[in-house]
């Protein structure tokens, strides 16, 4: 079981911090059929182990400057009720019932996915060409003298951020979105970065790799608080798993960051989608005949 837990860990590691999401929405369900956790337990497990690597992950992703602290803090606060009603909630559902709502959500997930995808195919076609020219000097072999190109800083100070606060209706969208994922996290024990990251290209106008960086952060503050409140009730886990799971997904985590840089994420974005949705089918077919 312990042999398993690496692998599972490591490719879930990965996808968070290349995708900023999806990976997460894996780990319920290798918890339960890998590794033979009860729904409850693997559900309260995943937010530990979505938490911190998304925190890791996070964390090397702001030092490439690709995190936007305050708003992805506010974003993570807004959503701080929704944890809560979220994970009383979960409490109180049948097992089988839960994983078959976590079928659904992963098929969710999956097209929510495949939309970012093909916008993102969309964008690069429609892309102006750039045209690059050759100082004279250049050209015939002569050193020519360019000027230093300045590098833009990501602001993270809360004035700055005010100051180019959203209008009313990408304010409306980013609570809607905040609390939703929210809800989805202490609910399912996901980070919702399927969610987050359109949210924070459309809303708040994010760059792509920025939007990857930041959502982590958000699943990081989702995953505490729902975490919190499960762990007030009579919750059973098994540290010594959590703990090998948890540690190959940060090794994942951070090996994902350096593939966000070097791999298509197109290619491995079409790759996820397809595992996500065998992994709901197989979910499907285990939970729902149990219902009747």
């Amino acid at each position: 079981m312990l042999l398993i837990a690496l692998p599972v860990g490591l490719v879930i590691g990965l996808s968070l911090g290349a995708l900023g999401g999806g990976g997460s929405i894996l780990t319920v369900p290798a918890l339960v059929y890998l590794l033979d956790q009860d729904p409850h337990s693997a559900t309260t497990g995943s937010l530990i182990i979505v938490g911190i690597t998304a925190l890791s992950g996070s964390i090397a992703h702001s030092r490439a400057g690709r995190v936007r602290l305050a708003q992805g803090l506010v974003f993570g606060i807004l959503g701080v009720a929704g944890s809560y009603l979220g994970s009383r909630l979960s409490a109180s559902v049948d097992p089988q019932v839960l994983l078959t709502a976590f079928a659904g959500l992963m098929v969710v997930a999956a097209g929510a996915m495949y939309q970012r995808l093909r916008a993102s195919r969309a964008v690069a076609v429609s892309a102006p060409a750039v045209v690059v020219t050759v100082p004279a000097a250049e050209a015939v072999g002569g050193a020519a003298e360019t000027p230093p190109v300045r590098a833009t800083a990501v602001r993270t100070d809360v004035r700055w951020w005010v100051s180019r606060r959203p209008a009313p209706k990408a304010a409306l969208r980013v609570l809607v979105a905040a609390s939703v994922v929210g809800l989805l996290t202490g609910f399912f024990g996901v980070g919702g970065g399927f969610v987050i990251v359109p949210a924070l290209v459309l809303a708040l106008g994010f760059e792509m790799p920025v939007a990857v960086g930041t959502s982590l952060l958000v699943i990081a503050v989702n995953s505490g608080a729902s975490l919190l409140v499960r762990l007030g009730g009579d919750v059973r886990l098994d540290w010594g798993l959590m703990a090998l799971f948890t540690g190959a997904a940060v090794i994942g985590s951070i090996a994902g960051n350096r593939v966000a840089s070097k791999v298509d994420p197109a290619k491995l974005s079409a790759a996820f989608i397809v595992l996500i949705l065998v992994v709901a089918g197989y979910t499907a077919a285990r939970s729902i005949p149990l219902l009747f």
